[in-house]
C-alpha cells in the first residue's frame, strides 16, 4: 500500500507527465531560489525572521530553509515527491494563514505555492521523474 502511494501508476501518460515535469521544475526552481536567498542571508534573517508556532526565529528559519531549499531539489528531481511536498505544503499553509493572516494580496504567493504543491501531491511525480525510474526498476525485478 505504501509502495502504491509513493509510486502511483496513474497520471503517467506522456502529455500529462510532460506537464507535471514542467510544473515540478518551474515551481521547484522558484521555491529553491527563495531558500537559497534565505541561506545566503542567514545571519541577518536569523534575528529578524518571524517566529512561528513558538519555534523562535532561528528554528523557524532553519525549517523554512529545509522546506524551500532541500525539498525543492527533491521536487525538481522527481524523487519521493509525495513525501517531500508535505513539508512544503505545511510551510506555505503556515506562511499564508499565520504569517500573512490569510489575507490577500500579502499572502498570495504562499497560497499559490500551497495550491500547486497540493496538486503535485495528488497527481504524483509523473513519468519523467526518478520515482518513475525506481518504480519501473522495482517492477522489473519483481517480474524476474
Amino acid at each position: 500500500m505504501l509502495y502504491n502511494f509513493l509510486f502511483p501508476g496513474h497520471f503517467r501518460g506522456k502529455g500529462v507527465s510532460f506537464f507535471i515535469l514542467i510544473l515540478r521544475v518551474f515551481f521547484g526552481i522558484m521555491f529553491f531560489t527563495h531558500g537559497l536567498d534565505k541561506m545566503m542571508n542567514f545571519s541577518e534573517l536569523s534575528e529578524t525572521y518571524p517566529s512561528v508556532l513558538g519555534f523562535g526565529s532561528y528554528m523557524t528559519l532553519m525549517v523554512t530553509i529545509f522546506c524551500e531549499f532541500c525539498c525543492s531539489l527533491f521536487l525538481i528531481a522527481g524523487l519521493l515527491i509525495r513525501v517531500m511536498v508535505l513539508p512544503m505544503i505545511v510551510a506555505m499553509a503556515v506562511a499564508f494563514f499565520d504569517v500573512h493572516d490569510g489575507f490577500l494580496p500579502e499572502g498570495e504567493l504562499a497560497l499559490i505555492y500551497m495550491v500547486v504543491f497540493i496538486i503535485l501531491y495528488i497527481v504524483g511525480p509523473g513519468r519523467y521523474s526518478l520515482d518513475y525510474l525506481i518504480d519501473t526498476r522495482v517492477n522489473k525485478e519483481k517480474s524476474m
